[in-house]
């Protein structure tokens, strides 16, 4: 086609915590989900990583938003922004008289709401897409994992993201159930900044307890192998005076563990709904667990101790769900055969 140079497909996986996108079978941006902007002129000022590293930092001149809460878009104008710049992003790479025509597979959460569908949609074809179709996670992550979701047999997944932890069941190219939890890694990271104030008066920024739930983030307190405890350091909330404390893992997944217990239920529920020739077949294979919360050291066992059943945890479960985008991208022209693409 002579003119192919002029379109470019991109998977997107709009992530609460961070977006991933897959171009050529190549991740070409993989960067937190926040951007900062001048108050005063309403001008993007860095994202991503630069972004970031702004965060809790700013001036009142300069507001760091993170556009996406629970997995949805919160900030419809700092969305457009966020993906409009880590398009250009990837554009700068490449010399062009032409702005390429975007074909653009974008994921999104199994519970977002029409309303909350058709945002994402507006903010990709603000963005420059000409073409975008809708992939639901829990389908994107089954792909990314590498099950054949379009047999007659039954798959399930726990995606545990940033912003919403979906479990689905999937059989036959479709979700048969699922169910969409506000519980995920921002619960836990505000989790662990309450714990670190109610037990030892400090007080921490949401990066600190980020750093924390990464470094002896934990779902059982007897590990086999513990990580060795991470100093927290901040103000006490009584004296303003430096703290510094030892966190050690047992006392993570003790702070954690209300939270964990709301995914267990989900879990549950979603299991109750399936069909028995399904649940047999989930009972056998096992269930796989993706996403950033899967990285939480034991979590798989607790699960499997607690339901019988297996977990597996998925390889790379940070970037199983732009996989599977980026897969059902490559898939593109043979859509009309791909019940879990909507355009």
């Amino acid at each position: 086609m002579a003119f192919s140079f002029l379109t470019q497909e991109l998977a997107i996986d709009l992530g609460t915590a961070n977006t991933v996108i897959f171009q050529k079978d190549k991740i070409v941006v993989d960067e937190p989900s926040i951007i900062a902007i001048d108050v005063n002129t309403k001008k993007p000022m860095a994202i991503g990583k630069e972004a970031s590293l702004w965060q809790g930092k700013t001036n009142p001149n300069i507001k760091t938003i993170r556009p996406m809460k629970d997995g949805v878009i919160a900030d419809f104008q700092a969305a457009e922004h966020m993906i409009r710049g880590f398009i250009k992003m990837i554009n700068s790479k490449r010399a062009s008289l032409f702005s390429p025509n975007l074909k653009i597979v974008i994921a999104i959460p199994s519970g977002s709401t029409e309303v909350e569908t058709r945002a994402v949609r507006d903010a990709a074809e603000h963005s420059g897409g000409r073409d975008v179709y809708i992939i639901l996670e829990p389908m994107a992550a089954a792909i990314g994992i590498g099950l054949n979701v379009e047999e007659p047999s039954g798959h399930m997944v726990v995606d545990i993201g940033g912003g919403t932890t979906e479990c689905a069941v999937i059989s036959l190219g479709g979700i048969v159930w699922n169910e969409s939890l506000k519980v995920a890694g921002d619960v836990f990271t505000s989790d662990i900044q309450q714990y670190l104030r109610q037990q030892y008066n400090i007080k921490i920024g949401e990066s600190t307890a980020e750093k924390i739930k990464i470094a002896v983030g934990a779902a059982i307190p007897d590990l086999e192998t513990p990580p060795e405890p991470y100093i927290a350091k901040g103000p006490n909330l009584m004296t303003a005076y430096p703290v510094e404390v030892p966190v050690s893992s047992m006392e993570i997944a003790h702070c954690l563990d209300k939270s964990i217990a709301k995914i267990e239920t989900t879990i549950i529920n979603v299991l109750e709904q399936t069909p028995p020739e399904l649940y047999a077949d989930i009972v056998k294979e096992g269930i796989y667990l993706s996403g950033g919360g899967a990285l939480i050291r034991g979590l798989d066992k607790r699960l499997s101790d607690k339901l019988k059943i297996p977990f597996h945890v998925a390889e790379d479960p940070l970037r199983a769900v732009a996989r599977g985008t980026n897969t059902a991208l490559k898939n593109l022209s043979k859509r009309h055969s791909l019940p879990y693409l909507m355009r």
